[in-house]
């Protein structure tokens, strides 16, 4: 089970880093921290943007229990799977590359942000995880992954709990870096925000490809 362990922990991280690296998740969390209660904002936003990643990927967990079976040797499947969704991102990568002169501008209920109370950012963090079609395709694809990896038990909760960790990394610490420092951090988030609100597009496209194709070489090799 350890190269097992080992090999899921891995795959993980770029399935995470779509998540974690992608403008519609760092940008709302930089602009929550704009709100009039920043802190308790900024804080409730992450909490709701974890909960909601760990639910979906432990759906997911449990269809692929169903399917295969947790623990048991990795089903052919699970490979195909991995071909599916390498094939699928990068698909995905060049459309957004192709499309990326008319996504220049960000989303407009992104302005409504800062607006937030914390009980509000924390159900709109949440309803984003889902509404948000990437991410719940990614988290779908690490739950299938992770049980159909052949751990036991426990260990399937541990990898969950890993990926939620890189996936809600990009929102959770700099929402924790405010909580601590404050308002001192303004002028590198402003610039944070501005920066990727300008290549958003090209950055969603990139990542996409380069992480599709690093799926997509593990699917062909585990045949």
């Amino acid at each position: 089970m350890s190269g097992n362990w080992g090999s899921i922990l891995t795959e993980l991280i770029p399935l995470g880093l779509i998540v974690a690296l992608s403008p519609l998740t760092i940008i709302p969390a930089v602009l929550v921290l704009h709100a009039p209660r920043p802190r308790p904002t900024g804080l409730a936003f992450a909490a709701g943007w974890i909960i909601g990643l760990a639910v979906l990927t432990g759906v997911f967990l449990s269809v692929s229990n169903l399917i295969g079976g947790i623990g048991e040797k990795p089903p052919s499947w699970a490979s195909w799977l991995r071909i599916v969704l390498g094939v699928a991102l990068v698909a995905f990568g060049g459309y957004r590359w192709a499309t990326r002169k008319k996504s220049e501008h960000m989303p407009g209920w992104m302005t409504r942000m800062s607006s937030l109370s914390p009980g509000k950012a924390a159900m709109t963090a949440a309803a984003l995880t889902v509404a948000n079609v990437k991410v719940l395709f990614i988290c779908a694809a690490a739950g299938l992954a992770i049980g159909s990896a052949g751990l036991d038990s426990p260990s399937v909760w541990i990898a969950v709990g890993w990926y939620v960790a890189v996936a809600g990394s990009t929102v959770a610490l700099p929402i924790l870096g405010y909580a601590v420092s404050g308002e001192r951090l303004d002028p590198a988030l402003n610039r944070l925000k501005d920066w990727m609100e300008r290549q958003h597009a090209v950055l969603v496209a990139a990542i996409l490809v380069v992480i599709g194709l690093l799926v997509l070489y593990k699917g062909i090799h585990g045949l």
